[in-house]
């Protein structure tokens, strides 16, 4: 696909993100996002959304932080917003009403997690009242985020997902009787969602990293010595390749759990602002 199709951030955008600007570190930045993701991805399911969907909100989610910070917008409201845009462009639309409910829902198990002194005490889901602030702040929430999505992307929002060119890529290397490789490949796919990968390199790029890991974790042998690299069939840079396992593989460390509260307590930008106030970070 021509490459002028497929946005990607510039290097000016992924050196320096507007979120680091701001003073928010690398790592935080990056466990917001994936965060993010993560609640847009829970969302799908309980609203049983179809994946192309799902897969696009992410996708929309993540380019959307390189070109603003989130001091000035909550990864809650974007990601509600991205996922309720996206199911406009797949041609599932969602009712407002139910995307509102969900992630009211979702906010409220976010608290209950913060404040909860034992970890097994049991979640309970209280209802926002229908004629309470609640509900018109998230809508109002919602649609704002939809409309900075859009304007900030510049109208931009062609999604090219990565799911048809990982089963000819398979069909090419013969994996496909392999349903373990196929299976582990498409769950690596699904993963690199949360990460930024898909607003920084090429599907062909980021699907022959999926099949990398797969084909590493299930020790399964491929041609991987120059001048027969199966990556080169698929014009995808060792480099580029390498640098996406990476971004997935970081997905899967070990958290200590201040670092995992830390996530919770940022969903939305006044708490991000009151960390950066509390850290006294100096703004470059």
């Amino acid at each position: 696909m021509p490459a002028d199709l497929v946005p990607l951030a510039s290097t000016s955008q992924i050196e320096r993100t507007p979120s680091r600007e701001d003073g928010i570190p690398a790592d935080l930045e990056e466990d917001l996002r994936a965060f993010g993701c993560k609640l847009i991805h829970e969302a799908g399911i309980l609203l049983k959304q179809k994946q192309v969907a799902v897969a696009t909100a992410q996708i929309l989610f993540q380019r959307f932080w390189y070109t603003t910070s989130m001091k000035q917008f909550g990864i809650g409201d974007i990601g509600m917003g991205a996922l309720y845009l996206a199911s406009k462009l797949e041609e599932c639309p969602l009712r407002m009403r139910d995307l509102i409910n969900i992630y009211d829902l979702l906010l409220q198990r976010t608290s209950h997690t913060l404040s909860s002194p034992k970890p097994k005490d049991p979640f309970k889901y209280a209802p926002m009242s229908y004629f309470g602030n609640t509900f018109y702040d998230l809508k109002d929430a919602l649609v704002v985020a939809e409309m900075q999505i859009l304007k900030r992307l510049g109208f931009n929002v062609h999604v090219v997902l990565p799911y048809g060119t990982l089963i000819n890529y398979l069909r090419v290397l013969g994996l496909t009787s392999r349903k373990d490789a196929c299976a582990r490949a498409w769950g690596y796919l699904n993963d690199a969602l949360q990460t930024p990968v898909y607003a920084l390199y090429a599907v062909p790029t980021i699907v022959s990293a999926a099949i990398l890991l797969a084909s590493r974790h299930l020790q399964i042998s491929l041609p991987s010595s120059p001048p027969h690299c199966w990556w080169d069939l698929f014009d995808a840079p060792w480099e580029d390749v390498w640098s996406v396992c990476g971004y997935v593989m970081r997905l899967y460390r070990e958290r200590a759990p201040e670092e995992r509260m830390r996530v919770l307590r940022l969903v939305g930008k006044k708490d991000v602002r009151g960390w950066l106030e509390e850290n006294a970070v100096v703004q470059s």
